[in-house]
């Protein structure tokens, strides 16, 4: 290459860039704004398409479940079931009506009490209890593994729907009978399960239909519900049996209530004072408390009013006795008519006379 063309190739000018024109770099910039927008876009479908099916797969396994499990509800949420609701119709009575219970330790039962149009309780059902710890007795302290007995009250927020043994409700131990004699103890409870460490189990299922009644009536405007809580049903020989006690005089106060209920079927009324039950009873001057631990101000017992089927027993004549006659068919037929066999030796072919009562079974 001579000097002139190397000049040349040295000094030649380098093509310039073409500038674009206004309208040619609107177009690019939108085109690059719209691939942007759709990048985004694609992005974001994909997530949306990932959430959307995150919530299908949830929905899915939850139809799932609820079909394994049928209508689910939480156990005191569930209606009465159609046998209990039968039950309670052919009685005469409504879901929602006042309840009373009932607790005998020594058959280990259960019953649960509905009320009526006439505001007498009517039997609804026994329920067998599956255990309660202790003996026959009240619960004395904290620890002791003890059922307690007496008469308590059951509001509302003493239901607990989350209790660990399925079911529960606290029965209000220790009331103002048992802080009268410096009793202790807490969580007191008729609940599911079939153990117990001071309480009544009742297993899951008996708890459940319990539970449910309890809860209706309390939802229905019942304050409060009673629990009377007895060592046995305290009939005349049952107490005999037991007057060696050493709790046989709280189980005479105990009685009081159970013989207003039993010939009343209405809830007895009942103070503490003088640390005693005062059962169906007025104190004189309306405007007077009772202390438990303190005396009773003077008071006046109330009327008792028969239910009717009392009534109706108390009404029946009963029979005459027959004269002549013992009352005892067990004594021999010749005692009764005054006749008098002497020792005779039978001859042959000779009859004689066997027992005047013939041996029953034979």
């Amino acid at each position: 290459m001579d000097g002139q063309q190397a000049y040349n190739m040295a000094n030649r000018e380098v093509p310039k860039r073409r500038r674009l024109g206004r309208s040619a770099k609107l177009r690019l910039n939108l085109s690059s704004s719209i691939l942007a927008e759709v990048r985004k876009g694609h992005s974001r479908m994909l997530r949306s398409r990932g959430i959307t099916a995150v919530i299908a797969a949830c929905v899915v396994a939850l139809v799932a479940a609820l079909a394994g499990c049928g209508q689910f509800s939480p156990p005191y949420m569930k209606p009465l079931s159609a046998q209990t609701q039968a039950l309670l119709a052919e009685k005469g009575m409504t879901e929602d009506s006042p309840v009373l219970i009932r607790i005998f330790k020594a058959e280990s039962e259960l019953e649960v009490w509905k009320a009526k149009d006439d505001g007498r309780f009517y039997l609804f059902k026994t329920y067998p209890i599956c255990s309660y710890s202790g003996d026959l007795g009240p619960k004395v302290s904290q620890g002791d593994r003890q059922a307690p007995e007496g008469f308590y009250l059951v509001s509302l927020d003493q239901m607990n729907p989350r209790s660990k043994y399925h079911l529960s409700f606290n029965i209000g131990f220790p009331n103002a009978y048992d802080r009268a004699y410096g009793r202790t103890g807490q969580d007191i409870m008729v609940h599911g399960d079939c153990t117990s460490a001071g309480c009544y189990a009742m297993t899951d299922g008996v708890v459940e239909e319990i539970f449910i009644l309890a809860r209706q009536a309390l939802e229905g405007g019942q304050a409060a519900f009673q629990i009377q809580a007895y060592p046995f049903r305290m009939t005349a020989a049952k107490m005999a049996a037991h007057k060696d006690d050493q709790w046989y005089d709280f189980w005479k106060n105990l009685k009081e209530g159970y013989d207003y209920f039993e010939i009343s079927h209405l809830p007895p009324k009942i103070e503490v004072c003088d640390k005693h039950y005062l059962v169906n009873a007025a104190f004189v001057n309306r405007a007077a408390r009772a202390d438990p631990s303190g005396a009773c101000p003077a008071f006046e017992r109330l009327p008792v009013s028969r239910a009717p089927a009392q009534q109706e027993a108390a009404a029946k004549p009963k029979p005459a006795p027959i004269k002549g006659y013992s009352a005892s068919l067990t004594k021999p037929l010749g005692s009764i008519l005054r006749l008098s066999f002497g020792p005779s030796k039978p001859a042959d072919r000779a009859f004689t006379l066997g027992p005047a009562t013939p041996t029953v079974g034979k």
